[in-house]
């Protein structure tokens, strides 16, 4: 489960650092940042379209491997107890108030 969780790590920085460069990519919508995008590989507005939609899918990539990584981490190991009905014989607690008995 340990590579799990490491694999999760890895594409959650991997996704990161790929959401802040497809924002950092984006062109803003007044015409001083870079109006002259009409002859772009994508058209006008092909590249907003193409970055937004693989913006989205890294932020869900994130989001996911966050909610896993959570996952992954929260999980507690369940000893035997009460309820689970396998509770491991307690050895018995001598009174302090009586002497120990030598064999």
């Amino acid at each position: 489960m340990e590579w799990f969780k490491t694999l999760l790590i890895v594409l959650q920085v991997i996704s990161a650092l790929t959401v802040i460069l497809l924002v950092l990519l984006q062109q803003g919508k007044s015409a001083a940042f870079g109006s002259g995008s009409s002859g772009s590989l994508f058209g006008a507005s092909g590249s907003a379209n193409f970055l937004s939609h693989t913006t989205v899918i890294f932020a869900a990539v994130f989001f996911v491997c966050t909610l896993g990584i959570t996952w992954i981490g929260n999980k507690k190991e369940v000893g035997p107890g009460i309820l689970s009905g396998t509770v491991a014989p307690v050895a018995p607690v001598q009174d302090p108030t009586k002497p120990a008995v030598p064999k």
